[in-house]
């Protein structure tokens, strides 16, 4: 706790005058969708609220906010932890992803589409993959995925689909073999970029559909074999 608590600090300047509620969510938001805080993470008010200069009343609004968004959870006597996945929250994500994902590509227009972020999200995921640093891997996988969702010009939609890729991250806490599962992605996002480029964006939907489908289809194994078959996810 106390690398991470170091590493949030370093965002207090991020408040500045406005230090609301809704401001330290989107922090803590962020820092669980880039994997600072991993699931059953309990959460230190004394020690975030520090950090980030903010008083206990706008940290536990903060918290509420975040509970109600499913990525936190508030257990009586013992205080606030991040959630732990059931099988059934993974297969409601990714069901979400590809409503919304699919729906995003399908909607595009007439290319040329501006791809920029699209391309420095594949080139960040290439050059984790180098440094074999594979949670950066997972991060960048997460990064391709939002600046897609960004496509679609929608502040509603990319609210939406900021705390569905903040529970994928926790998702993705559970898998034992990192690299195993992020590294095929790199190759099929820098696939899916090169077919939006091309303007084939119903190509691009049909690659999509199934790339969901299969990083489902991982992603729920591993859960099947780490929290037990019957998906509880209690710690």
């Amino acid at each position: 706790m106390a690398e991470q608590l170091t590493e949030l600090a370093d965002d207090r300047a991020l408040l500045g005058r406005t230090s609301t509620a809704e401001r330290v969510s989107d922090i803590l938001r962020s820092r669980i969708a880039e994997g600072y805080f991993p699931p059953g993470t309990r959460l230190s008010e004394d020690g975030i609220g520090g950090a980030l200069g903010v008083s206990r009343n706008t940290l536990r609004e903060a918290f509420r906010l975040l509970t109600h968004e499913r990525l936190l959870v508030h257990e009586l006597n013992r205080g606030v932890f991040v959630r732990v996945l059931t099988v059934e929250d993974v297969e409601d994500i990714y069901r979400t992803r590809t409503l919304v994902e699919c729906a995003v590509v399908r909607g595009l227009g007439e290319p040329p589409y501006a791809l920029g972020a699209l391309a420095a999200a594949v080139e960040e995921g290439q050059r984790a993959a180098h440094d074999h640093d594979w949670k950066a891997l997972g991060t960048a996988d997460i990064h391709f995925h939002r600046e897609l969702v960004a496509l679609a010009a929608s502040e509603r939609t990319d609210e939406l689909m900021r705390s569905v890729f903040a529970e994928l991250r926790l998702a993705f806490h559970v898998v034992d073999d990192p690299r195993r599962l992020h590294e095929p992605y790199l190759v099929r996002n820098r696939r899916l970029l090169r077919t939006l480029e091309a303007g084939d964006r119903q190509e691009a939907e049909r690659m999509l559909e199934t790339y969901l489908a299969d990083s489902l289809e991982r992603v729920v194994e591993v859960y099947r074999r780490r929290i037990g078959e019957d998906g509880t996810g209690a710690r």
